[in-house]
């Protein structure tokens, strides 16, 4: 990874900011790109007091041209761009199917599965504009295949990152790049805090956690060690494909 350039969105907090750390520890040059300034700012500062090459842009990845900024920015500083990790993603409303408001949908949809669009676009890109290999890893969910009561944005979009993956996958393999969907379970994130004050902690601890083999909810630091494999060479033969990291929930689901 030393020297490698990976561009994180969604790295303000949880799994993108661990994620960044993970890299910035092995010697790669990191981009982080967020909408909240003032985080982006703090893990940069953070990573280049311990040594390690970071630079910071303010990005909605619903929003083409900020997208494109985002990867021209990256492709200015350091001049190519090796892994893309694409993380941004919101909750949205979580309402029963006759109250979602078409504009909570169509916001949702933007951030998750548009967003995630926009970005392989442009990345891919500036990959091949280098003529050489990389890797782009799709943070989806659990929900990627599993629905809930009230749930419908948010899973639909998790779900729609399953063909967008293999999709592109298809396309971008033969030339060298390899795009995969890493799907987290339960993972303690700011999301995943808003999720189970929504939802109560007595039906958390009771009612979910035990369905978990592990017993317990995941760490962003272990997502992140999994998207360093799948950039890494040891994942040389892994593309188009959908890895489940959710400690067993889903076998009881």
């Amino acid at each position: 990874m030393k020297n490698k350039v990976i561009l994180i969105t969604g790295a303000s907090s949880g799994i993108g900011k661990s994620t960044a750390e993970a890299f910035a520890a092995k010697g790669a040059n990191v981009v982080v790109a967020a909408r909240r300034e003032n985080e982006l700012h703090n893990l940069v500062n953070a990573i280049k007091a311990n040594g390690g090459k970071a630079t910071a842009i303010q990005t909605d990845v619903s929003n083409s041209k900020e997208v494109e900024q985002m990867v021209a920015h990256t492709m200015e500083t350091f001049g190519r761009i090796d892994y893309a990790v694409n993380n941004a993603g919101i909750e949205g409303e979580i309402a029963p199917i006759t109250e979602l408001s078409e504009a909570s949908w169509d916001k949702v949809m933007n951030i998750n599965l548009k967003g995630v669009f926009l970005c392989m676009k442009y990345q891919a890109k500036a990959m091949l504009s280098g003529g050489h290999s990389g890797a782009i890893v799709n943070v989806g969910s659990v929900n990627s295949f599993l629905g809930f009561p009230a749930g419908s944005a948010y899973v639909t979009s998790k779900h729609g990152l399953v063909g967008l993956t293999s999709s592109v996958s298809a396309e971008l393999g033969p030339k060298g790049i390899r795009v995969n969907l890493l799907c987290p379970g339960i993972t303690v994130t700011p999301m995943h805090s808003r999720i189970r004050d929504l939802f109560g902690d007595d039906l958390y601890d009771k009612g979910i956690i035990p369905k978990v083999h592990l017993q317990r909810a995941g760490k962003p630091e272990e997502m992140a060690k999994v998207i360093l494999f799948l950039c890494s060479d040891e994942s040389s033969y892994i593309s188009g494909s959908t890895l489940t990291v959710d400690g067993g929930l889903t076998l009881t689901m």
